[in-house]
């Protein structure tokens, strides 16, 4: 392991002055980048059996930039056909799973469970990274200040690539890169407790058999369960051309790339609900940071001073990293969008003064109110959120008289 780190440590520090070497330097050059492909064949991207120049700087920005989030990964071939070995925790009887993971666990109860709420509050379990990490913490917060008998959320949640659905399906079932090593924290309350919905954060290269499995699992134990998956948000490494300037990150270069994020997004949902019809939804993240965007622009983001800290260096913008993480309150923003799409009610009937952040000053009741407003405008708008209201009464359609 430690050889690993050094070899890709010299990599990364060899790529990065490697691209000025002189004519006379190119052949050398070559034969580097051929014992560089032996040693990281996954930074070899599109297949060719060589690494371009782009590839190379490409694959050390992920490895070295954006630890714990690498956009380029190998994975078991068996996902294609969903072959799960045998001992894959997922077709154990409830009693083993619930076994396995007391033992893997040790003290406490290996499983979780709650009471349906007399008020029809929502029993959620979910998987998901950082960026799903501001809504977990604010969403219970909010549901609650609604009015609702909240249970809090059963998550089993990771850093980057560790939080990807993919991953936590392996780890809890102790599958392919866990073999042997199962962790089913998930698992085995759901198939020994009643659950109402299933959260995810999407990942870079998703496929729908990542999330099928967790549908099909979650349906064999709870048959009314739905499922909600965040579609993320624009990044700075979408623009063909890096911003220089928040000036530069307008409405409609984000909304554009906001377009792109969706596309994907639509792709992965039109597939699971050809097999889960009206199972599927999207909590439109994306959608509601775009809109943010263009209140920034419009003034309307009281104390929000710029887009991109990266780019505009102002502490308290909408992204606070290369990575794109976000910035300062903007957990309240996507607590709401949550809100929106999981109870179909606008978060501008939540009763007035209640703010989800614990900071009293920032955000502020003002900028609140426009969070609240951009989220239900983001949800009712997305036709993959399951969410509309014709009538404008912040109720979704769906839960009114017909």
């Amino acid at each position: 392991m430690m050889i690993g780190r050094l070899l890709l440590t010299a990599f990364c520090v060899w790529t990065m002055s490697a691209f000025s070497c002189t004519h006379a330097q190119q052949s050398q050059r070559q034969r580097q980048l051929a014992a560089w492909l032996k040693r990281f064949p996954e930074a070899d991207t599109n297949g060719d059996g060589r690494l371009s120049e782009k590839e190379v700087d490409l694959f050390r920005r992920n490895r070295m930039g954006n630890r714990g989030a690498p956009s380029t990964f190998k994975v078991d071939p068996r996902w294609a056909a969903r072959n799960f070995p045998d001992s894959a925790v997922s077709l154990k009887t409830p009693q083993q799973i619930e076994e396995i993971y007391a033992q893997v666990k040790g003290r406490g109860p290996s499983v979780v469970s709650y009471e349906r709420p007399q008020d029809g509050a929502l029993r959620i379990v979910g998987t998901g990274h950082s960026f799903m990490a501001p809504g977990y913490q604010t969403f219970p917060k909010i549901a609650s200040a609604a009015g609702w008998q909240q249970p809090p959320l059963l998550t089993h949640t990771g850093g980057g690539i560790t939080g990807s659905a993919r991953y936590k399906w392996e780890q809890e079932n102790g599958i392919f890169q866990f073999s042997g090593r199962p962790q089913p924290k998930l698992l085995a309350s759901i198939a020994n407790a009643r659950w109402d919905a299933m959260m995810w954060g999407p990942y870079y290269n998703d496929k729908p058999e990542y999330y099928a499995c967790w549908i099909d699992f979650c349906l064999k134990y709870n048959p009314e369960m739905k499922f909600y998956m965040s579609d993320a948000w624009p990044q700075l490494e979408q623009f063909d051309r890096e911003p220089k300037s928040d000036a530069e990150m307008t409405w409609e270069q984000v909304a554009k790339l906001g377009e792109q994020k969706n596309a994907v997004t639509a792709r992965m949902l039109t597939t699971l609900r050809k097999s889960y019809p009206d199972r599927v939804f999207v909590m439109p993240t994306s959608d509601a940071m775009v809109l943010a965007v263009r209140e920034f622009h419009r003034g309307r983001l009281a104390g929000v001073e710029g887009v991109h800290k990266v780019i505009g260096g102002k502490e308290r913008s909408l992204w606070r990293d290369r990575l794109g993480h976000l910035g300062p309150g903007l957990g309240d923003l996507e607590g709401y969008v949550f809100y929106a799409t999981l109870y179909g009610r606008s978060p501008e009937k939540i009763r007035a003064g209640f703010r989800p952040s614990d900071n009293s000053e920032f955000p502020s009741a003002e900028l609140d109110a426009v969070f609240r407003q951009i989220a239900w405008e983001a949800v009712t708008r997305n036709p993959f959120s399951g969410v509309v209201d014709k009538n404008g009464d912040g109720i979704g359609d769906h839960l009114e008289p017909q």
